[in-house]
């Protein structure tokens, strides 16, 4: 049986847990050309008063609450991406569901009818604290608070570890799951 690659490959995991390494390292090994879209992206652009009130907040414990105004404009930025793909991109999205289960079903009703591969990146809450604390650009907390709850209730077609194995290895686990011939 043949299975149709992905047209988009949905990295889930919290903060510091390594989605953009992996998904550099993708971009360089994947047949033809993926563009890396994180949520950090969407973060960047947004306007200083999305990421207050009824937008996106960032508590000083590292908790994340995710208001309607920001919920609106997400949606709307994953409709863009699917666009694109739909247009004929191949994208990488880096993401962490901090609203749960409704965060993977925004995903699927902006990229319904395309294929998709869903990666749950993990990685141990004392893994992920110490990569935040040497970076020094995210709130301390952060990474812990989310190591965990990032997956509750979340369907994935592969997970992976990346406090266990290489990025290089990890990369390869991906490469066979989805893209392997047969």
């Amino acid at each position: 049986m043949t299975r149709t690659p992905p047209q988009v490959l949905v990295l889930n995991g919290g903060s510091s847990s390594g989605k953009t390494t992996l998904a550099r390292l993708l971009q360089e090994t994947l047949p033809g050309t993926w563009l890396r879209l994180g949520v950090d992206t969407l973060v960047d652009a947004a306007p200083p008063r999305l990421l207050s009130g009824y937008g996106l907040v960032l508590e000083p414990d590292g908790g994340v609450v995710v208001g309607d105004d920001f919920v609106a404009v997400e949606q709307q930025w994953r409709t863009g991406i699917a666009a694109m793909v739909r247009a004929g991109a191949r994208v990488i999205v880096e993401d962490n569901f901090v609203s749960g289960p409704a965060g993977q079903q925004g995903w699927h009703s902006a990229l319904s009818g395309l294929s998709v591969g869903w990666v749950g990146v993990r990685c141990d809450a004392a893994v992920v604290a110490a990569r935040e604390a040497a970076r020094g650009d995210r709130t301390p907390g952060m990474a812990a608070a989310q190591a965990e709850s990032v997956h509750d209730g979340i369907t994935y077609d592969l997970e992976v570890d990346t406090g266990r194995a290489s990025t290089e290895a990890l990369v390869q686990t991906i490469r066979e799951r989805f893209f392997a011939r047969g």
